[in-house]
């Protein structure tokens, strides 16, 4: 289905529960921007400059939409099988590196700094998604799936456990914070910080946990789950100003392919129908009220009546 055959209100954003009504927009329907990627992940606005960069992890690249002319170019290739993205609280990139099994930063000249490539002495996995904090702090998940084999990294054998880390924004030092998961996977904070979500995405059924942050950010209160994904499969989420959650779904009954979104409470309110599974999302435009969707070969795109909280 083309954009020009979708009517409004969209049929593809769907409401769960009539608390949905108040962020959807009747006059807003889903465009699809792209399509010709093997797996799409980790998008990040880039305000600034006015377009978005995301990564195609089995193609070795990080591609770029521009939102003036609409047009698609490799951003960088070879990206060592690059992951999630963010910018931190500078504006600069700040990659997931599955291949090269580390974290990095792109600095405003281009040059890459490494932020983080190994615990305790030993490699990571391969780092996946990654969210900074207002302390200027880096906070990432560390599963294997880009060492299980040799679509999205190379295979190579786990020297850590999964894990979330946390990179402290003055010293650098690495934390590891959550050690207990299986397949940690996408993570984000609450509007205030008080919060820090993380999905357990190899656990069954899957789900999403919620830790209080403690002293600061440098502790972790105990997991409570938040939300059971049943048939789902969570990947990466954006938070945004009003504490809701809007994760990339999909996996198994075509029907849960899109974006579902649950309020701070865990309850599911709304969905959007894409016609292949998303993997990640993240707020962006003018007014961080458009949400953009990387979902398997494609990028596409929903205004919102809501916006994604700063840093997200």
């Amino acid at each position: 289905m083309t954009n020009t055959e979708r009517r409004y209100p969209d049929p593809a954003v769907r409401v769960l529960d009539p608390r949905f009504n108040a962020l959807r927009i009747a006059s807003a329907s889903v465009e699809c921007l792209y399509q010709g990627a093997r797996w799409s992940e980790g998008p990040v606005w880039f305000g600034d400059g006015r377009y978005l960069l995301w990564s195609d992890i089995p193609n070795n690249r990080i591609l770029r939409w521009d939102e003036e002319s609409g047009q698609v170019g490799v951003f960088r290739k070879p990206s060592n099988n690059a992951n999630g993205n963010t910018r931190d609280r500078e504006g600069r990139l700040v990659t997931c590196e599955h291949l090269a099994r580390r974290v990095t930063r792109t600095e405003y000249d281009g040059f890459i700094t490494v932020i983080a490539d190994s615990y305790d002495g030993k490699p990571f996995n391969s780092p996946n998604d990654v969210v900074v904090k207002s302390d200027g702090s880096i906070w990432f998940t560390d599963p294997t799936f880009g060492i299980d084999g040799f679509y999205e990294g190379e295979k190579n054998e786990a020297q850590l456990k999964p894990c979330v880390y946390r990179v402290d924004g003055q010293s650098g030092e690495i934390t590891m914070m959550i050690d207990a998961f299986i397949g940690p996977n996408g993570l984000a904070f609450s509007p205030d910080e008080s919060v820090l979500y993380v999905v357990e995405s190899r656990a069954i059924p899957r789900k999403i946990y919620a830790f209080d942050v403690l002293d600061g950010g440098r502790k972790l209160g105990e997991p409570r789950a938040l939300i059971d994904a049943g048939a789902g499969t969570p990947d990466g989420f954006r938070v945004d100003i009003h504490g809701n959650l809007w994760c990339g779904w999909g996996m198994g009954d075509a029907e849960l392919d899109g974006v579902r979104v649950f309020t701070a409470q865990g309850e599911a309110i709304g969905h959007i129908d894409l016609p292949e599974r998303c993997a990640n999302v993240c707020f962006g435009g003018r007014h961080r009220n458009r949400l953009f969707m990387a979902a398997s070969h494609g990028l596409y795109s929903l205004y919102v009546n809501t916006q994604g909280v700063k840093g997200g």
